[in-house]
């Protein structure tokens, strides 16, 4: 089997002496970010991708995802463990954003780190971070939805996917069909046909919250008339939220 090194000293490099973020100083989450700091984070993201999920990627690719006739999906085996490991060392949070409880750290830092779990094994990385979908949450979200959903997308052990691709519209969204209809009490009941969900369904995470692009009744053509809807796997129990928040 080969072996992956991933290339801490190249990248304090490219961070430092390149993109110069000390320069960045005064902005949140780079005021503590010397060398040595970065250093020690990067080296333990590098020792996980090394150690844990290099080998586990010819086992993926070997073995690969059974779909089961339930429509539960069976990950290659090692994945469900390394995903708990990395979530136990609260890697997907780091560079979350401090209100769901991430670490805080500027994405260029996130970026960093996660590009050493995508060399090592790119079909667990798909499921590595959730960042994304917490950014979109955060900006877009209820009140409601951030407190239930945003701290768990952070911390990983809820995941998230995007279900966007229909068999009609790739690249181009303005041709989605899938349809949202209101229930009028803030409830939306969607009809439709996605594919090409990455991380749609697996065994890794106890929750997977997509988020799914869908056209609302009356809604124009194209692109403009798209929503995005936020749709768990399995619906959690009532979230009470402070009469302070604001959605």
């Amino acid at each position: 089997m080969t072996e992956y090194r991933a290339p801490v000293s190249e990248t304090i490099f490219i961070l430092f002496d390149v993109l110069d973020i000390s320069r960045y100083a005064s902005l949140d989450g780079f005021g503590d970010l010397s060398s040595d700091v970065v250093r020690d984070i990067l080296s333990q993201v590098a020792q996980f991708s090394e150690k844990a999920l290099h080998p586990l990627s010819q086992e993926g690719d070997r073995h690969g995802c059974i779909w089961h006739a339930d429509g539960a999906v069976t990950t290659p085996p090692g994945f469900p463990g390394a995903y708990r490991e990395l979530v136990a060392a609260g890697w997907p949070g780091a560079a979350g954003p401090a209100e769901f409880g991430g670490g805080g750290l500027p994405h260029v830092i996130g970026f960093a780190y996660l590009e050493y779990m995508w060399a090592a094994n790119p079909g667990f990385a798909m499921h590595a971070s959730h960042l994304g979908h917490a950014a979109v949450l955060r900006a877009h979200g209820t009140a409601r939805q951030r407190a239930t959903y945003g701290p768990h997308l952070v911390a990983g052990d809820w995941a998230g996917a995007m279900a966007m691709t229909e068999p009609q519209a790739g690249t181009d969204l303005g041709l989605i069909r899938t349809r949202a209809a209101d229930h009028g009490d803030g409830s939306y009941r969607i009809t439709g046909t996605k594919i090409f969900i990455s991380g749609g369904e697996h065994d890794m995470a106890e929750n997977i919250i997509h988020f799914v692009l869908a056209r609302i009744e009356g809604a124009p053509a194209g692109a403009k008339g798209l929503s995005l809807f936020l749709v768990p796997k399995l619906l959690p129990a009532p979230m009470v939220v402070p009469p302070s928040a604001t959605g």
